[in-house]
């Protein structure tokens, strides 16, 4: 679709990523090892000291030295000198790192959690592999191709490297089911499996529409045009855009995205470094939604492409932005493959929004405080009240429509909303931050499947089905066995909420995405006020 969108784009797309590899994942994969005496950083200055340092130490030194882990160090050391988001990808981890980007990956199309170390399938992907041949959410996963995986303490990594493979291999899992006496064995021919980057997208009421982004991978423009065609042809007119939570990807999606957004010839953003000239990309004529009402919502989670978005619906006047500061990610990443299949990111450049903010936020102290700003946003108040917020008067600029927006380190919502703190809630703040509400609901919903057979779709299943005061009883038993214990009046305090949250995620568990976001966001505070928003509209 749009075949001709992107035509007027010159940025370095096929390899520029927008990313932050989750809060703390950069920060890691800084510390990952790297590869050994590439030809990438032959005839740089100072390779051949380095060398020659090296081969000095592993000929001299008083023990036996690792001139790899040496030369990875260093390396690595050099790296840590740059900025947070510089990063290498060992080739073992390649796959890993980018096959959520890449709108699919080969496997048996099943998502799964490990509980009581055992993996336990939670859904089948529709059309997969595993649901052709049976599989059922509420499998145990016991074995794979004969060897055990239950109760040895496995990860979830491994899982993956284990049920992942090349498309058309074969692999065998033994799994148990309730009711059924004897482990059954299903030889699943692995294939494409799609990865979306939309979790859900639906008509809230008669005129408004929410679309959940989770991420911006090679798929999302085309997945979000489908996604807001059908939504008019339901006679949507306004929509809800939820990024938070969404930590980035592809720089080209986060432009396609902004372009459904914004009418003909808009600037959407801008890149420029020191090797790297000025770079700019606009809007066509062919975004779907460039004249009907907006909101967007966004968090402290939300970074580098759902920032471009943000930032570009902001400065173009075109939408409400709701929700709290976004994590301030603004450097550009060209991805360079390697010969050994590793590859390096390296930040090349800065982006801009179109009034001309950069809003990429400090890291000059290194990338260990970087990524605690988060910490001391909440220590500082931040999440709770707008007036905690820093802003700078130097990096104040002004929208078309004489709008005052920030740079220097995030996306400062329109509209701000706090994070809940409720102190008579006690019982259900620590319920959540600590799991076990979601583990209770997990574990009830598969051990009463049968009860919630007879529901046939989501709407009947959250018309008919409520927790009862007997489900709670259950449930602060539960929680007090696993170290939550408030007085009777506390607890009872949380009913309705804890209620409210358990039959999401009860919805969760049945119906995936569409049947948990439906219901969640009836109490969500954000979402509340973005449809307020949308209503004066």
């Amino acid at each position: 679709m749009k075949n001709n969108r992107l035509s007027y784009i010159y940025l370095p797309v096929a390899f520029a990523l927008v990313l932050v590899v989750g809060i703390l994942t950069g920060y890691y994969l800084m510390r990952s090892s790297l590869m050994q005496n590439n030809s990438l950083f032959r005839g740089v200055q100072g390779n051949n000291t380095i060398s020659e340092l090296i081969r000095f130490i592993d000929h001299n030194y008083v023990d036996s030295v690792d001139t790899k882990k040496l030369n990875d160090e260093a390396i690595t050391g050099m790296l840590l000198s740059l900025d947070p988001h510089s990063v290498y990808i060992p080739a073992s981890d390649f796959a890993d790192a980018n096959d959520p980007l890449m709108g699919n990956f080969e496997g048996i199309g099943v998502q799964f959690r490990i509980e009581h170390d055992t993996v336990m399938v939670i859904n089948t992907i529709p059309g997969g592999p595993s649901e052709k041949v049976g599989l059922l959410a509420g499998d145990r996963i016991v074995k794979v191709d004969g060897k055990n995986i239950a109760g040895i303490k496995i990860v979830n990594e491994k899982v993956m490297k284990l049920l992942k493979g090349p498309k058309d291999t074969k692999v065998t899992v033994s799994i148990f089911r309730r009711g059924l006496k004897k482990l059954n064995d299903f030889t699943i021919t692995r294939g494409v499996i799609p990865t979306w980057s939309i979790d859900i997208s639906y008509a809230v009421n008669a005129e408004v529409g929410y679309i959940k982004l989770s991420k911006f991978s090679a798929t999302t423009g085309d997945e979000l045009h489908e996604a807001l065609l059908a939504l008019k042809a339901k006679g949507i007119s306004k929509l809800i855009l939820d990024l938070r939570g969404n930590s980035g990807g592809y720089l080209n999606e986060a432009i396609a995205v902004s372009d459904e957004f914004l009418p003909d010839n808009k600037l959407i953003v801008y890149t420029q470094g020191l090797h790297r000239p000025k770079q700019i990309a606009k809007s066509s004529s062919e975004g779907v939604w460039d004249n009907l009402a907006l909101a967007v919502l966004i968090d402290e989670g939300s970074a580098s492409a759902s920032e471009i978005v943000s930032g570009a619906i902001q400065d173009n006047d075109r939408g409400t932005i709701i929700g709290r500061r976004s994590f301030g990610k603004g450097l550009v990443q060209e991805q360079v493959g390697l010969s050994d299949g590793s590859a390096l990111r390296l930040t090349v450049a800065r982006y801009y929004t179109p009034t001309g903010r950069s809003i990429q936020k400090p890291y000059s102290k290194g990338a260990e405080e970087y990524y605690m700003e988060y910490y001391h946003r909440m220590t500082d108040g931040e999440l709770e009240s707008a007036d905690s917020i820093k802003l700078n008067d130097s990096l104040k600029f002004k929208t078309p429509g004489g709008k005052t927006v920030y740079g220097g380190g995030g996306i400062m919502p329109d509209i701000f909303v706090p994070v809940e703190r409720n102190t008579a809630l006690k019982f259900y703040t620590e319920s959540v931050n600590k799991g076990i509400l979601y583990q209770f609901a997990f574990d009830y919903t598969d051990s009463n499947r049968a009860k919630f057979s007879p529901y046939k779709n989501v709407t009947q299943f959250d018309r008919m089905f409520a927790v009862s005061n007997d489900i709670y009883s259950e449930y602060t038993a539960y929680a007090e066995k696993n170290g939550i214990k408030y007085p009777k009046a506390e607890t009872a305090a949380s009913q309705q909420r804890i209620c409210e949250l358990m039959k999401s995620y009860i919805a969760r568990n049945l119906y995936d995405s569409e049947g948990f976001y439906p219901i969640f966001l009836r109490t969500d505070k954000a979402f509340e006020k973005a449809l307020e928003t949308l209503e004066k509209k």
